[in-house]
């Protein structure tokens, strides 16, 4: 079965259980300092989960671009992926368990949907422990649908248990799916540390509120939230090794073999191949949305996954630019499931060039520093060796693969300490999964009054922008934690004192006159009409809720908010700087006497 037939018989099938299909978000969350990238389907959707209601209703089904990095380094082997889709279903205080659970199992099950074999199938579902019980009503549950007990193991909070997303908040058990993809038949008994078990659906079940004090008490709405990641499952039904070797990949491999001259090759492609199609996927999705390469957080992130691309390619003798044509061949394949891609073709295959000839320049810069170590190695010293740390440094600093740098050396006669660049690496993916763990852990959004009065912050400076600087500037971000707010912003050029003043004055203005906020639901067409200002308007469901602050601003968005805009307290720009091409980012907070 296809990518494109899983995805269309997903959808339908929860339509048909009264799920409203709703848009996927962009890749870049809203209002969301837990993460730089939407890790999955119920990032959108957090203000619901957390009680707001939803304008499509409570039952909600969706696919989702997402995107994760705290495995970039590992991506080139059969398994890991930057970006992915996500299908998802929720109930938002609707249905629970039972439903969840028989809904997941005619799905997978279903003669008309994925038509698997119950004897290929076995699940996980929560132990229980100190804080919370054993889950017995999933455990029965699916023994009603005819999975063994053999084939259903009980496991602790480590495998089957999610949130609360930081210290409190909402959380609960899960239940996950497994396939067997080892020789036939399948293990009566299910060992979840048998590899050949792989997982292919979740569902978390939140019915639980984890308090300061480390106790559980049960949520007043329980939500149910599932996500099926596509790749791995089209791979699976396939019988793939890899989600490489599924049609998902085959347009990009065709045109990268276009590229370089050589004809196509059947099954598996090289580690080089597959960073080359992930890394560009995943840098096309990502400028669709906005994001362009720069020094810090997503466009870094951006322009890290098209470096790594581009030292790939030399690596497969590719010497002139190909990024863009790579990109064109995402844009084939996906732009009629998310328009975004080919309304943006021109400039996602513009700023690719820009970046290829950006790098090519610092590559030359390497080489310069790279010669300035040869140089500084006196012609008497017969062992002649690069060390570790600076060999790391040409990578980390110049795009220099660690491939490239001993080339280079073995042609000047010199080795390079290879355990010590290892060693350095390693300590270098330490750093990077500690802050991923952090930057990308996930979940559900500080909902304090203190982000909900920056968030109406958010609303005012755009608003106040927009009048000092014109009707370009248009929301490229957003993060608020309960200190401060950083927006990121369309602009060429950096603020000037006297701009900087006007707008943290429009902004106080609004707040002095202590305006009303209020929210109204409408349809997307009668928020236009209503002059509501729109940001990433192809994620927007039929219905999206208004926010109007008197005469001030007025945008649509999910909330949460103040209820009056004197609650804010002084409004202060505390630094205003570039964060990529063609966007500024402002940072300020709010005081209180």
């Amino acid at each position: 079965m296809k990518e494109a037939d899983i995805r269309r018989k997903y959808i339908e099938f929860f339509k048909s259980k009264g799920h409203q299909e709703i848009k996927s978000a962009p890749v870049i969350p809203e209002n969301d300092p837990t993460c730089l990238f939407t890790t999955a389907g119920m990032h959108p959707l957090v203000p619901y989960l957390q009680g707001a209601k939803h304008p499509a209703g409570r039952r909600l089904t969706d696919f989702q671009k997402c995107i994760r990095t705290g495995d970039i380094d590992e991506v080139g082997d059969a398994v890991h992926l930057t970006f992915f889709e996500m299908l998802g279903n929720w109930s938002l205080g609707d249905y629970f368990k039972k439903e969840a659970i028989g809904f997941s199992f005619e799905f997978l099950t279903g003669k008309e949907n994925l038509n698997i074999p119950v004897e290929m199938l076995a699940v996980t579902v929560f132990a229980g422990d100190e804080d919370c019980p054993f889950d017995a009503e999933a455990f029965e549950i699916w023994k009603s649908h005819g999975i063994p007990e053999a084939r259903i193991a009980k496991l602790g909070k480590k495998d089957n248990w999610w949130g609360p997303a930081g210290v409190t908040g909402p959380c609960g058990p899960d239940t996950e799916m497994f396939y067997w993809t080892g020789p036939l038949p399948a293990p009566e008994v299910f060992d979840p540390a048998d590899k050949r078990w792989v997982e292919i659906w979740n569902d978390v079940f939140m019915q639980y509120n984890k308090t300061a004090d480390g106790t559980f008490e049960p949520l007043a709405q329980k939500n149910v939230d599932t996500g099926m990641g596509l790749e791995r499952v089209t791979a699976i039904l396939q019988g793939k090794t890899s989600c490489y070797e599924t049609e998902i990949f085959a347009p990009i491999f065709a045109k990268l073999d276009e590229i370089r001259k050589v004809e196509p090759v059947e099954g598996a492609r090289s580690s080089s191949e597959r960073i080359i199609a992930d890394h560009l996927r995943a840098a096309t999705f990502i400028l669709a949305d906005g994001i362009t390469p720069g020094k810090v957080d997503q466009p870094y992130v951006l322009r890290r996954l098209i470096r790594r691309a581009i030292r790939e390619g030399r690596k497969l003798g590719i010497e002139g630019h190909f990024t863009s044509q790579i990109a064109e061949a995402v844009i084939g394949e996906f732009g009629d499931v998310y328009p975004e891609l080919r309304e943006k073709a021109a400039v996602i295959k513009e700023e690719l060039d820009r970046e290829e000839k950006q790098f090519a320049i610092t590559l030359e810069k390497g080489t310069h520093e790279f010669q300035k170590l040869i140089d500084r190695v006196p012609p008497h010293i017969t062992k002649k060796v690069i060390s570790g740390k600076n060999a790391f440094n040409l990578y980390e600093t110049y795009g220099f693969p660690i491939e490239l740098t001993v080339e280079m050396a073995k042609e000047k006669g010199f080795e390079v300490d290879r355990a010590g660049y290892d060693a350095a690496f390693a300590r270098h993916q330490e750093l990077s999964r500690a802050g991923a763990e952090q930057k990308f852990k996930g979940g559900l959004a500080d909902s304090s009054e203190e982000t909900a009065r920056l968030h109406s912050a958010t609303h005012l400076l755009q608003a106040a922008l927009r009048k000092v600087l014109g009707e370009h500037v248009e929301q490229r971000g957003s993060n608020i934690t309960a200190e401060r707010l950083r927006f990121d912003f369309s602009h060429e050029e950096k603020m000037t004192p006297e701009q900087l003043k006007q707008a943290e004055d429009l902004v106080n203005d609004a707040i002095r006159r202590d305006l009303p906020i209020t929210c109204e639901e409408m349809s997307v067409e009668e928020a236009k009409k209503s002059g509501a200002m729109g940001l990433f308007e192809n994620k927007y469901t039929a219905n999206v809720k208004v926010y109007t602050m008197g005469d001030a601003s007025k945008e649509i968005c999910g909330g949460p908010h103040a209820s009056h805009t004197g609650e804010l307290g002084h409004f202060r720009i505390v630094k205003e700087e570039s964060s990529s091409r063609g966007v500024r980012r402002i940072k300020a907070v709010l005081e209180h006497n």
